[in-house]
């Protein structure tokens, strides 16, 4: 396949690709560096192609973001409040209930389900919740909790890992987001993140939830004080647990948003360096079947870009969605389906509503 490069150093980077050869450290440091985002891009679009055609998926979904109390104190996070502190909230199961039934006429095919580490809730809520969302929402699937959340509430109800886990089953949870892994870096999590737990222990509670057959999303949030070598490294890791589990469904590269964080003066991420992510991720993670184009972060033009730079979903239309918009991004708060299928198709690909499984949906 003819795939014209300016750079010649990626030459043999292109060899290993139109063969199937894996990519290591050094190749993905040298996508990184290199300026010829063109090139990777077509190298990105054709591992894309070659896997998905020109579909590009995306899932009918609905946020519910239940607290925004948190003990973990991120300093990159805007959305985040101490108890008491002004513009904290807390969901009821009441709360969970209204936003469900405001919504009801709509085709929500996915819940997706996040919030702070709140010591104040309950491990009962947490179940509670779930068993509300199924009842409201029966053929809906309830994509629940980061690894974050699933070890605090291990801790929380005094329950190991795996007990924690099954009664979350038990009751209905079915997918795990990929969040709270940020950048796997001592280095960076000493100075941004030090309450969360250690990326080996994110590894670990991943790798609890695959193996009781929960399969999960992965993310990498980029943008502010990490190095392309932690980069490139975080892209290895999650490869090398992908390898033994099998377990994730999608991987999603997380642009940094610094507006009403603790590091403001961090400039936005530039389109040059998401259109970067998306296709390095393409190309280094040959054991993913998915990469999204997070629309609510890069904004919807260039996520229609991202899909000829190894993209092939848009996620969803993202209904309610709280922590991004709290730290700044100017996107719409949610786009109805023939929007997303607009978005889509416009930018000459066929679109595929999907649910959360990658099963397409009339």
């Amino acid at each position: 396949m003819n795939i014209p490069l300016f750079d010649n150093r990626l030459m043999e980077i292109k060899e290993k690709i139109l063969s199937g050869r894996r990519l290591d450290f050094e190749d993905g440091l040298l996508l990184y560096k290199s300026p010829d985002l063109i090139g990777i891009g077509s190298l990105a679009d054709y591992m894309r192609r070659r896997r998905h055609g020109d579909k590009a998926y995306y899932v009918y979904n609905q946020h519910l973001n239940y607290t925004n109390v948190c003990t973990n104190h991120c300093l990159f996070c805007a959305f985040s409040r101490k108890k008491g502190e002004k513009g904290a909230y807390t969901f009821s199961i009441e709360d969970v209930k209204k936003r469900l039934l405001e919504r009801i006429d709509e085709p929500v095919r996915e819940l997706h389900v996040v919030g702070g580490l709140n010591p104040s809730i309950p491990f009962e809520f947490y179940v509670d919740m779930i068993k509300t969302i199924r009842e409201i929402r029966p053929e809906a699937t309830v994509k629940a909790f980061t690894a974050v959340e699933i070890d605090f509430l291990s801790k929380m109800a005094n329950l190991s890992l795996s007990e924690t886990i099954a009664v979350l089953k038990d009751v209905g949870l079915s997918m795990i987001p990929g969040g709270g892994a940020e950048v796997m870096s001592d280095r960076v999590r000493q100075k941004l993140f030090p309450r969360k737990i250690a990326s080996t222990r994110w590894l670990e509670v991943m790798e609890a939830l695959h193996g009781a057959g929960l399969t999960s999303n992965a993310t990498m949030l980029y943008g502010h004080i990490e190095t392309l070598e932690e980069r490139v490294s975080h892209l290895i890791t999650l490869r090398e647990l992908q390898d033994r589990t099998k377990g994730f469904s999608a991987y999603i590269p997380l642009a940094f948003h610094s507006e009403n964080t603790k590091l403001p003066d961090i400039p936005a991420t530039t389109a040059f360096d998401d259109l970067k992510n998306i296709a390095v991720a393409r190309l280094m993670l040959d054991n993913f079947e998915h990469i999204k184009a997070y629309w609510i972060m890069i904004g919807e033009k260039l996520a229609q870009v991202a899909l000829s730079f190894g993209a092939d979903d848009l996620d969803g239309t993202i209904i309610e969605e709280k922590i991004t918009h709290m730290a700044g991004a100017k996107s719409a708060k949610g786009l109805t389906r023939s929007r997303m299928e607009h978005l889509i198709g416009s930018a000459g690909f066929t679109p595929v509503e999907r649910d959360s499984f990658y099963n397409p949906v009339a």
